[in-house]
C-alpha cells in the first residue's frame, strides 16, 4: 500500500481533525515527538508521523512500516504502511484493546470485544457517520473487525527482531505490544530440522556436504537432540566423526551422548578415539566407558550426561545455546534482541543472579558473558550496559579493577573518552586502596600489564581526539603504573609507552 491517504489528511484539515479527535491519530502531535528519546535496536531510522492523546506515538520505519509506541513502554508494528495503519485505527478505533486477539479466537469473541469498546466510545462521541466519511474520503473499503484483527496480529508478529524499540538513554527494550512470537529455538532449529530430514532420506553426497559444514552440523545435531529416532545411529556416528574437527564443543559431547544412548558396544572404540582427539576432548568426555564395557554401562554413562546437560525439551536449554546458534546462522538481530531482553530481566530483577543456597551472594558471570556476546555482535552500547552493571557488582579489589579495566576499553572503543578516563581512575583507586589482599601482586601479573596498556591506548585516543591536556595527565598516570610493574610485566608495554609519549609530544 502507498501513503496516499496520509497525503489527503495533510491536505484536508477537516479530515485531519476527524482522524485526530475521534480516532486518535493526530498529525499535529508529531511535532512534539515521543515522551522520551528512542531508537531501534537494529539501528534503523525512525520518523514520527502522528501521536495520540495518551502520549503514544506513531513512527515510520525505513521500509514504511508503522511502529506504535505507547507512553508506558510497549511498542509494536501495526501496519506495513501509514495508509494500512490509518485503515486500522479508523476501522478499529479501540484497536489497543484488540492486541491480544487472534483470528483463532473466533468471530464471536472478536466482535464482542470490538462492540464493547466501540459502545464505550459512543457513550461520549459519534463515530459511525464520521468513520464512513473518513473511509470514503481516504478510499478505504469497509472491512470486518475480524479481518482487521487478523491484519493487526500479523503486523504485531513482525515486530521482532527488526523493529524492537529501545530507550535511547538506558538501552532497555520496550515490551511487546500484543502477542509474543515463537520461542527463539524454533527459527534457530528450522534449518537443522530440514537437514536432519535430508540425512534420514539417505544420499552420501548430502551426508558429506552437511557434515563438512560446521554450522549446519551443529544445528543438525541439536535437531537430533530433540527428535530422536532408532534409525539415526549411523548418521549420528557420521556427524560425531566430523565434529571432532571442532575439538571439544557442546555438540561433540551431545553427539557422543546420542551415539552412546543406543547402547551399541561396537561404538566404544569410536568413542574412545573421539575422546583422545586432544586434551580438551579427553577432559570433556571424562568418565566414558572403556572398550570391553557392557551395553548397560555405555547406556548409563550416556543417560547420566543426557539428563545433566541435554534432555529432549528445547525450552530447557540455556538461552545462550540458541543465541550462539542464531548468530552462527547470521540471525544477528534475533540474537541481539534476545540478549537485550535477557539483560533487561537482570537489570529489573537481580534475584536471578543469586547463588543457589547462598541468597546473599551474586553470581555475576552471566553479565560478563552478556557483555562479551554484545561485543562480538558489534553492539557496544549494550556491551557497555552489561559491563557497567557487572563492574558495579564486583566485591573484591581484583574483580573491581579487572571489570573497570574492561569497561574503560569498551568506552574507549565506543568513543566515550571522558567515561573511559573516569573508569581508569576507578581502576587506579582500586590499586591504591584495595581493601583486601587480592591485588597484592598486581605489579607482577598480566592484569597489571593490561591496565598499563589500556592507560596508554586511551592516552593515544585522547591525543587523536584533540584533547592534549587530558592526554598529558593520563600519560603521567600511565608512566607511574609502568614504573611499578615488574621487569617481566613491563617488557611488553615499553614500546607502546614510547609511541604514546611521542604522539603526546606532537600535540604540543
Amino acid at each position: 500500500m502507498t501513503d496516499h491517504a496520509l497525503r489527503l489528511l495533510r491536505q484536508d484539515r477537516r479530515l485531519a481533525e476527524l482522524a485526530a479527535f475521534l480516532f486518535d491519530f493526530d498529525l499535529d502531535r508529531a511535532a512534539h515527538g515521543h515522551v522520551e528519546e528512542v531508537r531501534l535496536a537494529s539501528g534503523g531510522p525512525l520518523g514520527t508521523v502522528a501521536g495520540d492523546d495518551t502520549g503514544g506515538t506513531y513512527f515510520v520505519c525505513a521500509d514504511g512500516s508503522v511502529l506504535y509506541a505507547d507512553s508506558e513502554g510497549a511498542a509494536g508494528i501495526i501496519g506495513s504502511s501509514v495508509d494500512e495503519a490509518l485503515e486500522l485505527v479508523i476501522g478499529l478505533p479501540g484497536w489497543r484493546d484488540c492486541t491480544r486477539l487472534s483470528p483463532d479466537d473466533g468471530e464471536e469473541k472478536i466482535l464482542a470485544c470490538v462492540v464493547k469498546t466501540e459502545d464505550g466510545i459512543r457513550e461520549h462521541y459519534g463515530i459511525d457517520e464520521e468513520r464512513a466519511e473518513l473511509r470514503a474520503a481516504l478510499g478505504f473499503p469497509e472491512r470486518s473487525p475480524v479481518e482487521l484483527v487478523g491484519r493487526l496480529r500479523a503486523a504485531l508478529l513482525r515486530t521482532e527482531p527488526d523493529f524492537v524499540l529501545l530507550n535511547a538513554e538506558e538501552g532497555c527494550a520496550y515490551d511487546r505490544l500484543g502477542p509474543a512470537g515463537p520461542p527463539l529455538w524454533e527459527p534457530v532449529l528450522a534449518a537443522g530440522r530440514a537437514d536432519l530430514a535430508r540425512l534420514r532420506e539417505g544420499g552420501r553426497t548430502a551426508w558429506r556436504e552437511l557434515a563438512e559444514d560446521p554450522v549446519r552440523r551443529r544445528i543438525t545435531l541439536r535437531a537430533a537432540q530433540f527428535d530422536r529416532a532408532e534409525g539415526d545411529l549411523e548418521l549420528l556416528r557420521h556427524l560425531l566423526r566430523y565434529e571432532t574437527r571442532s575439538s571439544m564443543t557442546d555438540e561433540l559431547r551431545l553427539a557422543a551422548v546420542l551415539v552412546g544412548l543406543h547402547g551399541d558396544t561396537g561404538d566404544l572404540p569410536l568413542l574412545l578415539e573421539v575422546r583422545e582427539t586432544d586434551f580438551d576432548t579427553a577432559c570433556g568426555l571424562g568418565g566414558m566407558p572403556e572398550p570391553g564395557a557392557s551395553a548397560d554401562e555405555l547406556r548409563q554413562w550416556a543417560q547420566e550426561l543426557d539428563e545433566s546437560m541435554f534432555g529432549t525439551d528445547p525450552a530447557d536449554e540455556p538461552v545462550s545455546t540458541w543465541t550462539d546458534l542464531a548468530r552462527d546462522q547470521g540471525m544477528t538481530d534475533l540474537a541481539r534482541v534476545t540478549l537485550i531482553r535477557e539483560l533487561d530481566g537482570i537489570v529489573m530483577d537481580r534475584s536471578g543472579l543469586c547463588r543457589p543456597g547462598a541468597p546473599g551472594t551474586l553470581a555475576t558471570a552471566p553479565l560478563s558473558g552478556l557483555a562479551q556476546d554484545f561485543e562480538e555482535l558489534g553492539d557496544l552500547p549494550q556491551a557497555l550496559r552489561a559491563q557497567r552493571l557487572y563492574a558495579a557488582l564486583q566485591e573484591t579489589a581484583w574483580d573491581r579493577a579487572s571489570a573497570r579495566h574492561t569497561l574503560a576499553r569498551l568506552e574507549r572503543e565506543a568513543g566515550r573518552l571522558p567515561q573511559a578516563v573516569d573508569s581508569l581512575a576507578a581502576v587506579r583507586d582500586a590499586l591504591a586502596t584495595p581493601g583486601d589482599d587480592s591485588l597484592r601482586y598486581w605489579q607482577r601479573v598480566n592484569l597489571g600489564r593490561f591496565i598499563a596498556e589500556e592507560h596508554y591506548r586511551l592516552t593515544l585516543a585522547l591525543a587523536d581526539a584533540g584533547r592534549p591536556e587530558e592526554a598529558r595527565a593520563l600519560l603521567t598516570a600511565a608512566d607511574a603504573l609502568l614504573g611499578e610493574l615488574s621487569d617481566n610485566a613491563a617488557k611488553g608495554v615499553r614500546e607502546l609507552a614510547e609511541r604514546t609519549a611521542a604522539r603526546v609530544r606532537e600535540t604540543g
